[in-house]
Parts: C-alpha cells; structure tokens; sequence
C-alpha cells in the first residue's frame, strides 16, 4: 500500500492509494510543556488555541511550509494516521510534497516526519507539481503550465513543463501571516486584542485583497486593552483590506517575477492558458484579480483549490514504478527517494 501527505502549515491531508483522501485535519498539536505529552492533534487541538490552561501549549508545529517542532510532527503524523488505517500499514512508500528552494536539511526534517509510521521510501514532489497534477494537467508534456498554490505557509509558485519546475520560487508569508496582521491590527486601532483564530474567521468572512465595491461585515469579539473586559466590534472588507494587502502585493509580485524568467516558448503557451492559483488562500476575495492586474493574464481560481495538491500527490503514486526504474521508459515527477 502507497500512501501520499500533504503536510501543510494550516491542514495535514492524507491520501491512501484505492481509498482516496480519507483525512483532512488540522496541523496543530496540544501537548504538555514540560513531559512533552500530547495531549490532542488535528482539529481537536485545533479548538484548544488560546483555551489551554497553565503548562498546556497548542502550537502548529509547521511553520512557513517547514517543520519547525520536529518531535511534534513526527507524533501528530503518527498519531492522525494510526486513526485513518484501520490495519496497521506495513512499510508503506510515501509521496510527500514540498515547497520550492527547500534546503537538504529541511528535506531531511520532512523524511524523518513522514517515515514516523514506518515508511520504507519517501518520495518528493514539489507543490506546483503537484497541484497541476491535482488539477488534471498532463505535466509531461511539453506544454507549459503556470500555477501558484497559495497557502497558509507558503505561496508556491511555479512553472511546469516536461514534468519538472522550469521556473519556481517560494513566497514564505501567505495567510498565516495575514492573521497575524490582522492581530496587530485590530489591536492598534481599536484597542482590542483577539487570537489568531479570530483572524483567520474574519479573514475568511470579510478578508478582501482588491477593490470590489462590496462592503461585507464581521464582528470580532475579544479582550479590551485598557479595561480587560470582554467587547467587541463590526469591521468591513475595505478596513481588513489595509493589512493584508501588502502581503497579497507581495505574492502578486512573485508570481510575475517567475513569469519573467521562463523562456519565451513558454510564455506563449502561458498566454493562452492563463495562469491557475490553487491552495486555501486562493479562494480570498479578489486575489484572483490582484494576480490578473499585476501579470496583465487571465487568472483562475480552481473549484477545489485547497484539495489540489493532496489530490495531485495521489495521483503521483503512479510514478512510483517510474522512479523505481521497474518500468524502463517515461517520465517521473518524482524527486529522489530517501
């Protein structure tokens, strides 16, 4: 059996070859500060930031679409997959995605993680890759592709053709980092602290990256910085607009600097198809539209952004009899096994 992971940032997805995707939870873990033990993971513990008492901390041990808690990780990993396999899978070989310009270490950590269930291959893939393949591309052929998987760690960016990345780079600030923002926003203008759970709902409720002439409302409820009192306010798209726009400008920015660097034959096949963002952020109101300003391209969003690339690394398990060489001919997407 052959088992693909998407471990993202914000969602840890799980695909199981002939069963399909068969978990989508939370990368987040609860565990105990001073003996290290968990105490939940996934959406449970997901629920518990900023409700844990005292010597109980909830942390999203991935950071920026590196592992940043390796130990935690590796446990979340174990944990989310011992519920999803009823028989306890014996030696699986893994395909796991990863951002572009990702360094030896970093590869490392995320082989370490995965092998935690006792997997006896791990294969890489980078996330571009794999969200075109989740979208139903053939990224073989020698037809170029351009895809931007915006996250809540990363923004990945880039262009396919012949199975591999011809142009790529990794935005490290996407939505995790709007959240914070919208924190520290939230607390200078109106004196009100809330957590970033609270961020994230506003940023999915009313979040808003360019102008559309509509007006949405949220109400954010939190501590008041000067009394301690519970309150809370009404805020409008154009407001939350102020800061999470510079980061959205940002990934907006990258996506034509890749643009700018692919060969002219490319170009034209990019042209004409337009450019597809995938990834949970892809669908915030009027990103679509920022991308399409900055690159002068037509940009589409797909209808199932955020399962592109867990659904692409499903798909790849295919390659695995290519990037074992049992089959002499064909192209792998896969990157080297470990």
């Amino acid at each position: 059996m052959n088992i693909a992971i998407d471990l993202g940032s914000d969602r840890t997805r799980v695909f199981i070859e002939h069963q399909g995707k068969v978990l989508d939870e939370a990368s987040v873990v609860t565990y105990d500060v001073d003996t290290q033990e968990i105490y939940a993971v996934g959406d449970a513990a997901y629920a518990m930031i900023g409700k844990t008492p005292l010597g109980i901390r909830a942390a999203h041990p991935m950071d920026s679409g590196v592992i940043a808690q390796s130990d935690m990780v590796e446990a979340m990993v174990d944990i989310l997959l011992s519920e999803v396999c009823t028989v306890r899978v014996v030696n699986p070989r893994v395909v796991t995605a990863i951002p572009c310009q990702l360094t030896e270490v970093e590869k490392r950590a995320v082989v370490n993680a995965v092998s935690s269930f006792g997997a006896r291959k791990v294969y890489f893939m980078e996330t571009p890759k794999a969200a075109a393949l989740g979208c139903g591309f053939d990224i073989t052929s020698p037809h170029g592709i351009f895809i931007a998987d915006i996250g809540s760690g990363t923004a990945d960016i880039g262009v396919l053709s012949l199975g591999g990345v011809t142009a790529g780079k990794s935005v490290k600030k996407a939505g995790s980092a709007m959240d914070e923002e919208i924190v520290k926003y939230i607390r200078k203008r109106y004196n009100l602290i809330i957590g970033t759970n609270m961020a994230e709902a506003c940023k999915k409720a009313v979040g808003c990256v360019y102008p559309t002439g509509v007006e949405e409302t949220f109400r954010v409820k939190g501590r008041d910085a000067v009394s301690g009192l519970p309150r809370y306010v009404d805020v409008v798209s154009s407001e939350i607009m102020e800061p999470i726009k510079e980061i959205a400008d940002n990934i907006a920015a990258s996506i034509r600097d890749v643009l700018e660097e692919i060969p002219p034959e490319l170009v034209g096949d990019v042209y004409t198809d337009g450019i597809i963002l995938t990834g949970g952020l892809a669908k915030l109101q009027g990103m679509a539209q920022l991308v399409s300003a900055a690159t002068k391209l037509k940009v589409r969003v797909h209808k199932y952004a955020p399962d592109c690339v867990i659904m692409g690394l499903g798909r790849a398990i295919g390659y695995i009899r290519y990037a074992d060489k049992e089959i002499s001919t064909g192209i792998s997407p896969l990157l080297t096994a470990y």
